[in-house]
């Protein structure tokens, strides 16, 4: 079993920082992709940041300047690091990763339970 878990979320005031950190484990050969997802109330889920496995990024428009995902693959970690949040960034944050199981041959997408970030004004 494959399990990502998320922690970090809180609620900030406008203009202040949090880090959000998701730690992948169980049974898993290698990781792919990871990326942070949010989800705002009313509103569709939405992609905020990726990382391939060579360190790729890439970021929503709405974050860009402001967030830095990173990864630490000796831990199956990523971290995404907000800085001058708004309200507009409360949102549900949830994690994901597409990986390679022990003993299996393809990709598999795996989701987090998420966290909550509230912004306030």
């Amino acid at each position: 079993q494959v399990q990502l878990v998320e922690s970090g979320g809180g609620l900030v005031q406008a203009g202040g920082s949090l880090r959000l950190s998701c730690a992948a484990s169980g049974s898993i050969f290698s990781i792919n992709a990871m990326g942070w997802y949010r989800q705002a109330p009313g509103k569709q889920r939405e992609l905020v940041a990726v990382i391939t496995s060579g360190n790729n990024t890439n970021y929503a428009d709405s974050v860009k300047g402001r967030f830095t995902i990173s990864r630490d693959n000796a831990k199956n970690t990523v971290y995404l690091q907000m800085n001058s949040l708004t309200p507009e960034d409360t949102a549900v944050y949830y994690c994901n990763a597409d990986l390679y199981e022990y003993g299996l041959g393809y990709l598999k997408d795996f989701w987090g339970q998420g966290t909550q970030v509230t912004v306030s004004s």
